[in-house]
């Protein structure tokens, strides 16, 4: 489980993957891997050229995760928050065969490496040693697609959508202490004193 930046982490993690990974030179084009936020695609990336951005577009909850009870052995601790993370991978080349090997080349990388382990994870995410994420493709339609580029300003870019599963992220921590249920106050002078 994690903390609340476990949503940037999970971003941060997979941009950071495919940065260190990429094979420079070699014949592949000049290339960079960013996480981007709606506010940066409106106001700057249509000018971008050589990126390949990863866009959080949704978040849902888990459907498995949904009724997850808490511990059994501390029922006051609340359920972990599971969720799924809808990421958008988008190509910004001026020229078609930069845009098409780069884009493979990622796709092709997140369909060999399909999991992020704790190692792999940003620490800022505070993730437990055994957090697992997987990365699996997602099959958007023609008119969903059109629909999220619709709401942002910059023109379609050949995109493909991703989702990272099961994320947890930690409920806050509530102190082991009992409530106070009642208390009593004794106002006034005590009986039987002399005044």
């Amino acid at each position: 489980m994690a903390n609340i930046r476990a949503l940037h982490s999970v971003g941060e993690s997979i941009v950071t993957f495919l940065n260190n990974t990429y094979p420079g030179g070699a014949g592949m084009p000049a290339c960079r891997f960013q996480l981007v936020s709606s506010g940066y695609l409106d106001a700057q990336t249509e000018g971008e050229n050589g990126v390949v951005s990863l866009f959080l577009y949704r978040a849902t909850v888990n459907e498995h995760l949904r009724q997850q009870r808490p511990d059994r052995m501390s029922p006051e601790q609340a359920a972990p928050l599971g969720l799924d993370l809808h990421f958008l991978l988008s190509a910004w080349f001026d020229n078609a065969v930069d845009e098409l090997v780069s884009m493979a080349w990622a796709m092709r990388q997140l369909h060999q490496h399909p999991i992020l382990d704790a190692s792999s994870l940003s620490p800022d995410g505070g993730w437990s040693p055994e957090e697992v994420i997987q990365l699996i493709p997602s099959e958007l339609s023609t008119e969903d697609m059109m629909r999220i580029w619709d709401a942002l300003k910059p023109s379609y870019r050949l995109s493909v959508s991703y989702i990272a599963r099961r994320v947890r992220v930690d409920p806050d921590v509530i102190d082991a202490g009992r409530p106070v249920v009642a208390r009593r106050l004794i106002w006034g002078e005590p009986s039987g004193s002399a005044p």
